[in-house]
């Protein structure tokens, strides 16, 4: 699959808002909390079109129940927790955007990463302005090597959680 990163999408936020829309009505009872992470849910931000969320519950014992309710809906892949960090990942393309879901506890480490990455991107114009000159890079560097452009933004992405620890 080729990586391709394009300039930010003002219709980002309102797919985030009508994927959760979907989601609703079949967690309610399960009671999540949406998280729209991921480079689609900075202003300004190039990103690929693809929504990233999460879905955390404060009680871990009903994740079991909500991928299974995610998994009848058939609009979303389920890949499982393929890095055991306890997120369990469902995608889905819809045309020109697809989404990343991750369900998980609301006391999840990779999620509390997001969030202090994403908030740290927000409020720091040049460090995100950085970022995007970084993927924009490493997507024409990497001839579609799924590996190279990830691990290429691993110590970019540490050293934006260091400095939004030392602000926390």
């Amino acid at each position: 699959m080729a990586i391709r990163v394009v300039p930010y999408d003002p219709e980002w936020p309102s797919l985030f808002r009508r994927i959760v829309g979907e989601l609703e009505p079949l967690l309610a009872d399960l009671a999540p909390v949406f998280h729209h992470v991921g480079s689609t849910s900075v202003p300004g931000l190039a990103a690929k079109p693809k929504i990233d969320l999460h879905a955390a519950f404060a009680n871990a014992d009903v994740l079991p129940e909500a991928i299974e309710r995610v998994e009848s809906l058939g609009a979303f892949t389920f890949h499982g927790d393929k890095y055991q960090q306890q997120t369990w990942t469902f995608t889905s393309g819809k045309g020109s955007y697809g989404a990343r879901l991750y369900l998980c506890s609301a006391n999840n480490v990779v999620l509390r990463d997001r969030l202090a990455f994403r908030d740290y991107l927000r409020s720091h114009a040049e460090r995100a302005n950085a970022y995007a000159a970084l993927k924009m890079k490493l997507m024409s560097e990497a001839n579609d090597d799924w590996d190279y452009y990830t691990g290429g933004k691993r110590n970019f992405v540490l050293e934006t959680l260091r400095l939004a620890s030392e602000e926390g």
